[in-house]
C-alpha cells in the first residue's frame, strides 16, 4: 500500500482509502461498475450496517463521503484529528469487508438508474457527459456512471470477482492531511492491510473528435461545450494547457467572460474545464445561451483561442499565472482539496508532483501556450431547445 501523508497543525484531518482503478479500467461490457462498487461499499460489513457506518463519523462531526473518476475510485472522511482512529477503522472495514448483500444490491442498482436519470434531467451535467462521448471511443466515451444495460448485467457474481481483483493492497493508496502522527498511520496500515496482490487492467485510449446537436422539450436554454485534446499530465506542456484555460475562461476577468458576457450580453455561464490526467486529456469551454446564439457564441469561442494564439503577450501571461497559482493556494488550503490532489498526483505519477505545480506554472512560456491556442481539431455538443 502507497501512504501519502502531509502535516498541519490545525485540529482537523482528512482521510481517504483509494484505488488505482476507475472508469478507464472498464471494458464496455461493464461500464459503470467501478461507480457500483463505490456506492455498495457504504451498505455494510459484518461488524457495521449502512447506518452505523454512517453514525460513526457523523457522530464525532465528520464528514463521510466517496468518489468515482476514470482513473480512481475514494473513500474519504474529514473529521476532528482527535477521531483518527475512528476514521481509519470505519473506512478501511468498508474497504477490506463490505458484505455486498444481494437485496442491497438490487436497491442500489434502483438508486444508481435514478441517478442516471437525475443527470440527464439537468442540461448542464447532461452536456458535461455527452462531451467525453464525443473525444473518445470504447470505454472512456461511455459515461462514467455505466448505463441502464450495462449495470443491469452486474451480478454479484461479477461484482465480487471484481472487488476480489482490485481490492489489493498493492493497488491502494492512503492519504492522510492533517494533524495526525505518521508513525501511527504506517502501523495501522502495516497491522491490517497485507496479503493478496491485484492487477488492474488497462484499456487503448482511442481520441476522436466529433459534433452534435440534440434537441429537447422543455428547457429554455441551450448548453454548449467546445472541447479538444490537450498535453496529458506527464507533459510538461500540460501546465500551459491548464494557463490557457483559466486564461479564456477562468472567471470573471477571463477573455471568453468578457467577450461573451460583458461585451454581448450572450450568456450568464461560461466558464473552463478540464481533465487533464496522465492516459487522457482535454479542456472545454461550456456556456448557456439562447438557441438561436449557439452558432454565434461556438465562433466566438474559436476567434477569441485564434486571437490568443496571435496577440498574447508576456504582461497578461504573467497575470494568468499569478491568477492560476493564486487559485490553486486558496483550494489547497482546504486539507480535503489537498488529499485530493495528493491522491490524483500519486495515480498520474508522484504525489510529489503536486508540490512542484506552482514552479512548474510559472515556467510556462508565452510560445507554448500560444501554440496550444491554434486549435486545429474540436469536439462540439450542444443541447438546445425543441
Amino acid at each position: 500500500m502507497t501512504i501519502l501523508f502531509e502535516k498541519r497543525e490545525n485540529h482537523v484531518v482528512s482521510v481517504a482509502f483509494a484505488v488505482r482503478c476507475g472508469g478507464i479500467n472498464e471494458s464496455l461490457k461493464e461500464k459503470g461498475v467501478s461507480h457500483f462498487i463505490e456506492h455498495l461499499l457504504y451498505k455494510g460489513t459484518p461488524k457495521r450496517n449502512s447506518r452505523e457506518i454512517a453514525e460513526e463519523i457523523e457522530g464525532k462531526g465528520g464528514i463521510l463521503n466517496g468518489f468515482t473518476d476514470e482513473t480512481v475510485t475514494a473513500y474519504w472522511c474529514k473529521i476532528p484529528s482527535k477521531h483518527l482512529d475512528t476514521a481509519l477503522n470505519v473506512l478501511s472495514d468498508m474497504v477490506k469487508n463490505p458484505l455486498f448483500d444481494e437485496n442491497e444490491i438490487e436497491k442500489e442498482r434502483k438508486v444508481i438508474f435514478e441517478e442516471i436519470k437525475m443527470i440527464k434531467d439537468n442540461p448542464p451535467h447532461h452536456a458535461f457527459k455527452e462531451i467525453q462521448s464525443l473525444l473518445y471511443s470504447g470505454s472512456l466515451g461511455v459515461p462514467l456512471i455505466g448505463t441502464e444495460e450495462t449495470l443491469g448485467s452486474l451480478t454479484r457474481e461479477k461484482i465480487l470477482e471484481r472487488f476480489r481483483k482490485i481490492y489489493t493492497p498493492n493497488n491502494m493508496i492512503l492519504c492522510v492531511v492533517g494533524d495526525a502522527d505518521f508513525e501511527k498511520i504506517t502501523e495501522f496500515a502495516e497491522k491490517n492491510f497485507s496479503g493478496r496482490r491485484g492487477k488492474v487492467p488497462k484499456y487503448k485510449v482511442i481520441e476522436r473528435n466529433s459534433s452534435k446537436i440534440e434537441k429537447r422539450r422543455g428547457i429554455d436554454q441551450a448548453n454548449l461545450i467546445l472541447a479538444y485534446h490537450s498535453p496529458t499530465s506527464h507533459n510538461k506542456g500540460s501546465y500551459a494547457a491548464n494557463v490557457l484555460n483559466v486564461l479564456m475562461a477562468g472567471g470573471m476577468s477571463s477573455r471568453l467572460f468578457h467577450e461573451i458576457r460583458e461585451k454581448r450580453n450572450l450568456a450568464y455561464a461560461i466558464r473552463g474545464d478540464s481533465a487533464i490526467l496522465r492516459d487522457f486529456s482535454y479542456c472545454l469551454i461550456y456556456a448557456g445561451v439562447k438557441k438561436e446564439n449557439v452558432a454565434l457564441v461556438k465562433k466566438l469561442i474559436l476567434e477569441e483561442f485564434k486571437k490568443v494564439s496571435k496577440e498574447l503577450d508576456e504582461k497578461e501571461l504573467s497575470r494568468i499565472k499569478e491568477q492560476v497559482v493564486g487559485n490553486y493556494q486558496i483550494s489547497m488550503e482546504d486539507s480535503q482539496n489537498q488529499m485530493v490532489n495528493l491522491l490524483m498526483h500519486e495515480i498520474d505519477g508522484s504525489a510529489k508532483d503536486a508540490y512542484e505545480f506552482e514552479k512548474n506554472i510559472m515556467n510556462v512560456n508565452l510560445a507554448e501556450v500560444k501554440k496550444l491556442a491554434k486549435i486545429k481539431k474540436h469536439s462540439f455538443f450542444a443541447l438546445v431547445p425543441e
